[in-house]
């Protein structure tokens, strides 16, 4: 297992987790969301990488609205 903090939570993940498998196990949708790892936007292309022990991630989802 690999300690990670998400959304400011500590999280343990197996080893060999993708961003993708990540915003899967909260339910969300890949298209909408926005993934920060370690400070840096992570581009929809790159979900497929293995996140490491250690990464900080944030996860902000998009919501539509107005008027």
């Amino acid at each position: 297992m690999m300690k990670l903090m998400v959304n400011g939570q500590p999280t343990e993940l197996p080893e060999g987790t993708t961003m993708r498998e990540l915003v899967a196990r909260f339910e969300l949708v890949p298209e909408k969301v926005a993934i920060e790892r370690n400070r840096r936007l992570v581009r929809a292309a790159q979900y497929d990488a293995v996140l490491a022990d250690g990464d900080q991630i944030e996860i902000v989802t998009f919501v539509g609205g107005g008027a």
